[in-house]
């Protein structure tokens, strides 16, 4: 009898699982299906480096009718004097002092907001958080005439210096709510064990906080490798070009119809370390943009 009981359960139990089991199954096999729609232009960029001109348009499919290396060869070699190594190189004269230097200002900017008290403090952050509303080509000009009076046209120096004083608003307002979101209760502990103002942010703040800092740097280090119009309005010398303006010039230089293939090979390369560095800390990044540091 008791067998028999026990086993009327089991049954009634797997008809309760099997719903759920097949709603998860469905949930699965959409998300796979979004995804591969979202990652197929890259997947078709890829194939599109294997594919002569004729190809590329005539056909959406990602796969080549042969695999031939030549157009990664040729686009790395570039035809000019200097090959895609000294782009690559300029790249990341410009990328990793920019994502270092905005990692340094925003934190102490945003400690500065989050946890201590001064005169118009309240005025002060909204006028930070006004100016993201502020189109970035309005300031355009009044940069470009002041780093030229200065001297410093050509340089990487209009790049690279704004990153010293925290100049992304959105950095702040993110580090900023992840740093109230932490309890006060830490500052009051730290500060009877004898830590200083820079002890506690240094060995306990960073710490907590280091999922928005990976978003941070993530995002800086993507929005400089894509960056365009920075080093296009300030940078005149070839030699110093990074990655995204050889591209352009790659295609204006071509002559006889560009060589897609070639362009698009060197573009696959110029994302590989941008996806390489995302999915090395993607759930560093994924903490950082759905949470708001540690609730009290």
């Amino acid at each position: 009898m008791n067998n028999k009981v026990a086993a009327e359960k089991s049954v009634e139990h797997l008809h309760h699982k099997t719903p759920i089991r097949i709603g998860a199954i469905i949930r699965y096999v959409i998300l796979m299906v979004v995804a591969l729609i979202m990652l197929y232009p890259i997947i078709w960029m890829i194939g599109a480096t294997f594919k002569t001109n004729a190809e590329i348009f005539s056909s959406i499919g990602f796969w080549p009718s042969s695999f031939d290396f030549t157009p990664y060869i040729k686009g790395w070699e570039t035809g000019t004097e200097f090959t895609f190594t000294t782009y690559f190189i300029n790249t990341f004269e410009i990328v990793v002092p920019k994502v270092i230097f905005t990692l340094i200002s925003t934190v102490f900017v945003s400690y500065g907001f989050a946890r201590f008290n001064f005169p118009f403090k309240k005025i002060l952050f909204s006028a930070m958080i006004a100016t993201m509303f502020l189109p970035g080509v309005v300031k355009t000009i009044p940069m470009y005439l002041m780093w030229r009076n200065l001297g410093f046209l050509d340089t990487y120096v209009p790049l690279i210096a704004g990153t010293l004083f925290a100049q992304s608003a959105f950095n702040i307002f993110m580090l900023v709510q992840f740093m109230r979101g932490i309890p006060r209760d830490y500052d009051e502990a730290a500060m009877m064990d004898g830590c200083t103002s820079l002890q506690f942010l240094f060995r306990i703040l960073l710490p907590i906080v280091k999922p928005a800092l990976v978003t941070i740097g993530l995002l800086e280090f993507m929005g400089s490798m894509n960056d365009f119009m920075g080093p296009l309005i300030y940078i005149s010398s070839v030699e110093k070009f990074p990655v995204s303006v050889a591209l352009k010039m790659a295609m204006d230089t071509t002559s006889g119809g560009f060589n897609w293939n070639q362009i698009i090979a060197m573009s696959v390369i110029s994302l590989l370390p941008s996806i390489i560095l995302f999915f090395s800390a993607s759930k560093q990044f994924i903490d950082g943009m759905s949470t708001g540091g540690l609730k009290g």
